[in-house]
């Protein structure tokens, strides 16, 4: 079975550690502990991740957030993986900070990668984490706010989110996305 899990993020090093590039850092850490490297393909970085006869192509597009729909086009096709087994990894300032939820298909409430995403594939019913950064910005701000740094105190607290959404990813792949979203969702609801 094959996988296309995308994190969402822009690349350079002004966006590193910005809660846009969640996405981006939650691939990092997964590739980190299992110790794979990305390689810069087309549209995007790439790196494979096998687990339990699963094998997961991990993306981190280059097209920046707002026209990822052309990367995850392009490596759906080009690794002929089906719509069901595309998570889609995003900041959403809809949620709390730290609030994890995995839905299985969706709008793309506002969020700009997620909308061109829609957009290309002419579909929403495609998985997606969503990583709450919460909306604490005075009106007029939110780019700013998505693209500034996570607060110290929010910091202390990421390792053990990202953690989760690694572990979400495992689960996506190996139980399916009901019982992934009974598990998980459930549990965060409950703190």
């Amino acid at each position: 079975m094959k996988y296309l899990i995308t994190g969402l993020g822009n690349i350079g090093s002004e966006y590193k550690g910005t809660r846009h590039n969640i996405g981006f850092q939650i691939l990092d850490t997964l590739a980190g502990v299992s110790n794979i490297s990305f390689r810069d393909r087309r549209y995007g970085f790439v790196a494979e991740y096998k687990y339990k006869a699963r094998n997961f192509i991990l993306l981190k597009p280059t097209t920046y957030v707002n026209l990822s729909g052309r990367a995850v086009n392009y490596w759906m096709r080009k690794e002929k993986i089906d719509i069901k087994n595309i998570l889609v990894i995003t900041d959403d300032i809809a949620l709390p900070f730290g609030t994890l939820r995995l839905k299985a298909k969706g709008s793309h409430g506002g969020h700009n990668g997620l909308r061109n995403i829609s957009e290309v594939l002419g579909r929403n019913d495609f998985p997606r984490l969503r990583f709450g950064i919460g909306d604490n910005f005075r009106k007029g701000y939110q780019v700013d706010f998505v693209l500034s740094e996570w607060k110290e105190e929010e910091k202390k607290l990421l390792p053990e989110k990202i953690d989760i959404c690694t572990d979400i990813i495992k689960s996506f792949g190996t139980i399916g996305i009901d019982r992934t979203m009974n598990l998980y969702n459930k549990k965060d609801s409950e703190g």
